[in-house]
């Protein structure tokens, strides 16, 4: 077993392992617990009571956080030419159409999001295998297949985020940087459970949120009361 570091120790010193955090004490912690020398990023880990295998409990789409992710999204957007200055003048970092799909078969994915338009997403779908695996398919229920791509474009810059339930269960989504103050941290986080709460299908039987937790790049995790988040 690998030695613990001095600065682990210091941090899994500071969290009682067997209580349930309040999000607001919990999104606190999670600074004093961070460690790095860089700007890390914090994420809730949120176990749903779904299965995801039944398409009727897919839990998937979209939440703008109230005060960004303090991360400069890269932007791809794939459109028509008519499109292009509309794309550009929001804050695309890149536009185009043919040229970018050569290059993401060729093995490019440098990129935070895609948005693309419906008319083209024929040539869009074939890229699939590359894209899906990286989470970077745009699909229409997280808003990146859209004829108004400036909306779209503007919603990511302004720290919109998507999230999808993997296979087990499990949603994962980035929800600040710990240089953020534990009341933002705690605002962006609200904001995506309780968009989860409100997305409970109904097919879902029993505990729905069964278990949240938080943590920073390479810090301990803090387990949340999730009775709490759907009192």
């Amino acid at each position: 077993m690998g030695r613990i570091s001095k600065k682990r120790k210091e941090a899994l010193a500071k969290i009682d392992s067997t209580k349930a955090y309040s999000l607001a004490e919990a999104c606190n912690l999670v600074k004093e617990v961070t460690t790095t020398n860089f700007d890390a990023s914090v994420d809730l880990c949120v176990r749903l009571g779904v299965d995801p295998k039944k398409a009727n409990q897919m839990v998937r789409g979209s939440v703008a956080l109230p005060h960004g992710t303090g991360k400069d999204m890269t932007v791809l957007v794939l459109c028509t030419p008519d499109k292009e200055e509309e794309a550009k003048a929001a804050g695309a970092d890149h536009v185009g159409l043919d040229d970018y799909i050569a290059k993401i078969k060729d093995g490019w994915t440098d990129v935070d999001v895609i948005i693309t338009m419906p008319a083209v997403m024929g040539k869009v779908g074939a890229l699939g295998r590359i894209l899906g695996p990286r989470g970077l398919m745009p699909n229409p229920k997280t808003g990146t297949v859209t004829m108004d791509v400036a909306k779209a474009v503007s919603d990511v810059k302004a720290g919109k985020i998507d999230f999808k339930v993997d296979k087990h269960g499990i949603v994962h989504a980035m929800v600040a940087k710990s240089s953020f103050d534990g009341d933002k941290i705690k605002d962006n986080a609200n904001e995506l459970l309780q968009t989860l709460v409100k997305m409970k299908p109904s097919s879902a039987k029993g505990t729905y949120i069964r278990s949240v937790y938080i943590s920073s790049t390479m810090s301990p995790s803090i387990q949340i009361d999730a009775k709490s988040l759907t009192a």
